[in-house]
C-alpha cells in the first residue's frame, strides 16, 4: 500500500531539481509516526537503537509503517513508535542519521546526520508574536501555489482544534498590508500549536518570502463575519473520535521524549 511518504518521495524523486518537493518530503518525514528497530526492549524512557554503518554514516532503522519493518526483519524485534518530528530532534544531538523505509518501499532513503541537525533547526522555529488590529479584509491575492497546497496539507492536523479556517487579504491600522490565516472557534489552548503548523508549512513550501499572518477569532465577533465574507476557506476534515485512553507510547510525546542509550 503506497503511503504518504512514497507519494512524496515519488513527487520528489520525479523532479529532483525542484527544492519545494524536497522540502515537503522532509515535512511529511516529520509529520509521520514512524517505527524505529531497537536492540532491545525499551526500559523507561531509556531506549538503544539499532545502529547500521555505510559509507561512513551511522543511521537508525525507522520505517513508515509496522509491516513495512516486520518485512524487513523477518523475525520478532523490538522496535518503538516515535514522532518524527521527535526522531529527528533526537539524532540531530548525537551523531546518527536515518535510514528510512530501507529496501522494502519505494521511499527508501538514507539520511545523514547533517539533514537531521537542519531539519531539526527548521522544526525548532517558532513564530514572532506581534500586535496588530486590521480594518479590512479583502479576498486573497497571487497567493503562489505551493503555498495554498502546503497551508491545505498541514491544515488536516487541525481537525477538531478549530471550526473554520480561512485566508484573506488584510490591512492593518497605520497601513500595513499582507495576508491572513484566519482561525475560527479554536480553543487558546491549541492556538501557539495551530500558529506553528502554519509557520512550519510556509517555511516548507519552498516560496522565498512567503509570509502570512495568522489571527485567532471567535465565531461571532465582527472580524469572523468579515473574513467569512471575502477570504478563501480550507475545507478541514472531519475530527477522528476519540479512542478509550491509552497510556501514551514512549516517543509519542514530543514534552517527554525517550532517551538514547
Amino acid at each position: 500500500m503506497e503511503t504518504v511518504l512514497d507519494r512524496a518521495y515519488s513527487v520528489m524523486a520525479a523532479e529532483p531539481e525542484r527544492d519545494e518537493l524536497r522540502l515537503r518530503f522532509y515535512e511529511r518525514l516529520a509529520d509521520a509516526e514512524l517505527f524505529m528497530i531497537l536492540e532491545e526492549e525499551a526500559q523507561g524512557d531509556r531506549i538503544d537503537p539499532r545502529v547500521i554503518e555505510h559509507d561512513g554514516m551511522s543511521l537508525v532503522l525507522v520505517f513508515d509503517t509496522e509491516d513495512r519493518l516486520a518485512e524487513f526483519t523477518g523475525e520478532i524485534t523490538p522496535y518503538i513508535a516515535v514522532s518524527g518530528r521527535v526522531l529527528v530532534t533526537m539524532l540531530a544531538q548525537v551523531d546518527l542519521g536515518m535510514a528510512v523505509n530501507l529496501e522494502v518501499a519505494p521511499s527508501s532513503i538514507l539520511l545523514p546526520h547533517d539533514i537531521m541537525v537542519w531539519l531539526a533547526d527548521m522544526l525548532s522555529e517558532t513564530p514572532d508574536e506581534v500586535e496588530a488590529r486590521p480594518v479590512e479584509f479583502t479576498p486573497p491575492r497571487a497567493i503562489p501555489e505551493p503555498v495554498l497546497q502546503g497551508l491545505d496539507a498541514k491544515l488536516v492536523s487541525a481537525a477538531g482544534l478549530a471550526d473554520e479556517v480561512w485566508l484573506t487579504a488584510v490591512t492593518y491600522e497605520g497601513g500595513g498590508r499582507g495576508h491572513l490565516l484566519a482561525f475560527i472557534g479554536a480553543e487558546p489552548a491549541v492556538h501557539r500549536a495551530l500558529a506553528k503548523a502554519a509557520h512550519e508549512a510556509l517555511r516548507f513550501c519552498g516560496v522565498e518570502a512567503a509570509e502570512i499572518d495568522v489571527a485567532f477569532f471567535d465565531a461571532t465577533e465582527g472580524a469572523a463575519i468579515a473574513v467569512r465574507r471575502v477570504g478563501m476557506r480550507f475545507e478541514l476534515p472531519d475530527p477522528v473520535a476519540p479512542e478509550p485512553y491509552q497510556p501514551m507510547a514512549p516517543g509519542m510525546d514530543p514534552d517527554k521524549p525517550p532517551r538514547l542509550k
